[in-house]
């Protein structure tokens, strides 16, 4: 099988800079690795975006700062998204502290260097090895051929391709009509859709999430049966109390049931956590946060289904729907919430074929010049309906509420007021959706009365439940099914003490971030909450 060489970019928009910049790599380096070249942010991203596609891997990105359609950073910034570990080097005309500052706090700048870098043999090669030796010894996974066949229009299509891409797996979707899908079907036997075709060539026909995480080399089984600490759930706070943990010498397994990063990991912005002072996309922070756990030496285990919990002696007992169990001394619940649906008549058929309940952000390219409908009135629904603008022809965005205001941070609401195809609607609901295979129309309840618009695109976001019916009696939740810890507590602890503050009505069992009741739904409160809730494990098994 014929490997492309591994790939090195450079985007400078001074076309003489810009050859300059490729003749001295192709000089170096056109012996094991390919130098592509552009003259622009979006079309070097359109160059990643064919590299992503065909499979290539890229080693490093050389990037100059100030260019007029896309600085350096931002480009840098969502090459991340295509292209995480390649390493990241920042070109610019002199030294520009701020812009260094903001590159190493955006995007994990990996070297800053100044033009002009002559001689390159002492100012530009040696920077140039450095980097491509810290590539080669980056444990990553390798991108893989992976082709996905489905029906545009298919519910279990959409689910298999955001289960990838939420789990940084690279893949390719073909529809089942075109000439490459017909022939990889027909090769298959027709089978049942969705068709994974691996890099080796296996066919995984209907995959469940279970056969697709085994086959693109994802951790789905414990490997051990006894750990110091079990934390379920990886979003925010899961992922926070699992690098706590490990980091300060717990064994420490992590179990989630879909992909690293929960809701906050499907947001397509997040702009108010500390430290990143433009923005980090809920992937970019979930992927760095699991890439942070597994070098602490946490075991992720994928498409782990919990469905109970038990106190045995000292020993605390997690069930897992494929019947195996993990115990631990101390376990920590961080499953978060899940979007609620929304009860609407005609809407519930059309799941994964036109409504969405998140980001869905596999579905943007596809949202191009059209448009879409958001529904909601807090800071996930503006984040999407601002991600969405940059693509789509118009953003509706239905508030039940009488402004956005009350439930929307004030850098959204300005930014939406700033966006002239974004309109919204207050006191406005959605009161049915139609269509044959997929969503076609919409009914909505405003001010005006009843309307009835054609769409296709429906996009989420009314608040939030716990998924805790799992936990049946085993620890105590209040109505809403939220879990109540320390002070919310009618009793828990032991005879020697109360319940300490992230403790649940079992000793031993704690919960972190949304799923607490009284939580703050905020990304850096769920972290906070996991870092706190190991604090609290090691009190915890310190007896005291």
């Amino acid at each position: 099988m014929n490997v492309s060489k591994p790939v090195i970019l450079t985007v400078d928009d001074d076309p003489g800079v810009s050859r300059a910049v490729a003749r001295d790599l192709r000089r170096r380096y056109a012996g094991d690795y390919r130098v592509v070249r552009a003259e622009s942010g979006p079309t070097a991203l359109d160059a990643l975006a064919e590299l992503k596609l065909r499979g290539d891997d890229t080693a490093v990105l050389l990037a100059d700062h100030r260019m007029p359609e896309m600085n350096g950073v931002d480009f840098l910034e969502r090459a991340m998204d295509l292209y995480p570990y390649a390493r990241r080097v920042l070109l610019t005309a002199y030294a520009d502290t701020d812009a260094a500052i903001q590159a190493i706090n955006v995007v994990d700048l990996d070297h800053y260097l100044l033009k002009p870098w002559n001689p390159p043999e002492e100012k530009f090669y040696p920077v140039i090895d450095a980097q491509l030796e810290a590539w080669r010894r980056t444990e990553r996974r390798t991108p893989a051929d992976l082709r996905v066949v489905g029906h545009r229009w298919s519910e279990r299509s959409y689910e298999v391709r955001d289960f990838l891409a939420r789990n940084q797996v690279p893949y390719t979707f073909l529809l089942d009509t075109v000439p490459e899908a017909v022939e990889l079907l027909k090769a298959a036997g027709s089978p049942d859709l969705p068709l994974v075709v691996t890099q080796d060539g296996t066919y995984l026909a209907a995959p469940t999430d279970a056969e697709l995480a085994a086959a693109v080399g994802l951790s789905t089984e414990a490997g051990a049966d006894f750990y110091d600490l079990i934390v379920v759930g990886a979003g925010p706070a899961g992922l926070g109390a699992a690098v706590y943990g490990a980091s300060e010498g717990l064994r420490t397994v992590l179990i989630e049931q879909h992909a690293s990063g929960g809701q906050a990991g499907q947001s397509s912005r997040i702009e108010n956590y500390l430290g990143f002072p433009d923005g980090v996309s809920g992937a970019q922070l979930a992927d760095r946060a699991r890439r942070q756990a597994e070098r602490f030496g946490v075991e992720l285990v994928t498409t782990g289904r919990v469905t109970g919990l038990e106190e045995r002696g000292r020993a605390r007992v997690v069930r897992q729907a494929d019947g195996t169990e993990v115990a631990a001394h101390a376990v920590i619940l961080a499953t978060g919430v899940s979007y609620r649906r929304l009860n609407a008549p005609g809407l519930e058929e059309f799941t994964g074929r036109g409504v969405f309940y998140g980001a869905a952000t596999t579905e943007t390219p596809a949202c191009a010049e059209q448009e879409v409908y958001v529904v909601g009135g807090a800071n996930s629904a503006g984040q999407c309906a601002v991600h969405l603008a940059k693509t789509a022809e118009k953003v509706h965005l239905l508030v039940r509420a009488d402004g956005l205001e009350a439930s929307m941070s004030r850098y959204l609401i300005e930014r939406i007021e700033g966006l002239p195809n974004v309109e919204v609607h207050t006191r406005t609901v959605v009161t049915g959706g139609a269509g044959d295979d997929h969503l076609q129309r919409l009914t909505l309840s405003g001010p005006d009365g009843e309307r009835t618009v054609d769409a296709q695109w429906l996009f989420v976001f009314i608040g939030a439940e716990p998924g805790t019916d799992w936990l049946g009696d085993a620890v105590a939740r209040d109505e809403a099914g939220y879990v109540l810890t320390g002070p919310d507590l009618d009793g828990g602890g032991t005879e020697l003490r109360p319940p300490y503050f992230l403790e649940t009505s079992v000793p031993g069992v704690f919960a972190a971030g949304d799923v607490r009741a009284g939580s703050i739904k905020r990304v850096a409160a769920a972290v906070g909450d996991g870092a706190m809730a190991v604090t609290l494990v090691h009190r915890y098994l310190e007896g005291s």
